[in-house]
């Protein structure tokens, strides 16, 4: 026990102090802008940098940010949607040369998902900087997890640039089971986690979930620099300015093709479920996740044709008629709707008036349901038997419980900002 306390105190002491969101509404600054917490940390050395279109310094790229700060960037990775952020989900992406820069890039997201040693010979260094919207089944903490295993694996300091949570301000839904852990959710954690990308990691070091070997050097190197300096870590977070986890923070950029908008990123925890199912979730419209439906429910109900677009090449039910809900509204009105919650009564709703009850979920090819898309979503088998025994939206919620509430315990350990009033 005495390294992991010894490993947490590690971790607090490389933090860097910050500043509470003032009364007057004083600006959000991310980790990348905080440029002077982390440049000398760069000095001199061989970067490997994870990031994507959301990896930005003001309206600049932080590669070139960091290239024309003469940081010497050797290779850059990508997650889910590429490094541009225009891949469509769960498209396979190859490994390519940035035409701006002339820096290769990896994709994380085909044929493997973290970098092998090859992939890491020209480093001494890694950075990670992604924008990611505080939902499980976003597959960037996946990315952020693998990552963090191959920098332990090749004994590679690992900064991680942190950014707001949109989705921050609380914590909800059923809790993963490790039967139905894929690259949708790996951690037992809630859909909606309530913490940033790097208090996240810090959670996951902290609680030994990585692999036995990344535990193993964590753990070494906890008892190998007791009498360590700011610039020696195995991993280290610069924390962003004047964030809480009351703030509502809106993205000036899209994180990803299908989620144009931050009403798509507050609806997204809930609205995402209809993936395991024969509905549309909205892509192939201008408002995914704000819209759901199918062709077979009540035509008096609002109509919306999904149709290819860049982030959804071949939508559910493309060029035909669906009939559903649109969620759509002011970043307001659709918070309203939210309420600081999995909203499951729009899931419900849309399985009471579906005609063929037994098609409404997607079966798995092999009959598993561990391999249910739907159930990897919701991290369990449960919500989908809850949903066809038409359970109350209530009766659901308490079966969350004690679980959910010994994720918010462990939570609290790895806050670096203050926390949400409702918490």
């Amino acid at each position: 026990m005495k390294w992991i306390l010894f490993f947490t105190t590690l971790l607090i002491n490389f933090r860097e102090p910050f500043s509470q969101q003032s009364a007057s509404g004083s600006a959000i600054r991310p980790g990348a802008e905080r440029m002077e917490l982390y440049l000398p940390l760069l000095k001199g050395k061989r970067v490997g940098i994870f990031a994507n279109h959301t990896s930005r310094v003001g309206a600049t790229h932080l590669v070139d940010t960091l290239r024309k700060a003469g940081v010497n960037i050797t290779v850059i990775f990508g997650p889910e949607h590429g490094f541009r952020g225009t891949a469509g989900a769960g498209e396979k992406i190859g490994n390519f040369t940035d035409e701006k820069t002339g820096i290769p890039v990896i994709s994380l997201y085909g044929t493997k998902r973290r970098p092998e040693a090859d992939d890491l010979k020209n480093t001494d260094i890694l950075l990670f900087d992604i924008q990611d919207v505080g939902v499980r089944f976003y597959t960037y903490i996946s990315s952020l997890e693998e990552f963090m295993e191959a920098a332990f694996a090749y004994q590679k300091p690992l900064l991680i640039l942190d950014r707001p949570n949109p989705n921050g301000f609380y914590v909800d839904g059923p809790v993963l089971e490790k039967k139905y852990r894929s690259f949708v959710g790996m951690q037992p954690v809630p859909v909606v986690y309530g913490m940033t990308i790097g208090e996240y990691a810090l959670m996951l070091a902290g609680e030994k979930w990585l692999s036995p070997r990344a535990n193993a050097y964590l753990k070494q190197f906890s008892r190998q620099n007791k009498k360590y300096s700011r610039s020696t870590f195995a991993i280290k977070v610069i924390p962003c300015e004047n964030y809480t986890h009351n703030s509502k923070y809106i993205l000036p950029v899209k994180p990803s093709p299908n989620l144009p908008e931050i009403q798509s990123v507050y609806l997204y925890p809930s609205t995402c479920f209809f993936e395991g199912t024969v509905l549309s979730e909205g892509r192939g419209t201008e408002k995914p996740f704000q819209l759901f439906g199918h062709p077979e429910l009540p035509s008096h109900l609002y109509a919306f044709t999904p149709m290819p677009n860049e982030g959804a090449r071949h939508p559910k039910h493309s060029g035909k008629i669906c009939y559903g809900w649109n969620l759509s509204g002011t970043p307001e009105e659709v918070l309203q709707k939210v309420n600081r919650r999995i909203q499951l009564r729009w899931l419900m709703e849309a399985y009471r008036l579906f005609p063929k009850k037994d098609s409404f979920f997607i079966l798995p090819k092999s009959g598993k349901m561990e391999e249910s898309f739907f159930n990897k979503l919701a991290g369990n088998n449960l919500l989908w038997k809850q949903i066809v025994e038409g359970k109350t939206e209530e009766e659901i919620r308490k079966t969350w419980e004690p679980a959910l509430s010994a994720f918010k315990k462990i939570r609290k350990k790895y806050l670096l900002y203050p926390d949400a009033d409702s918490l």
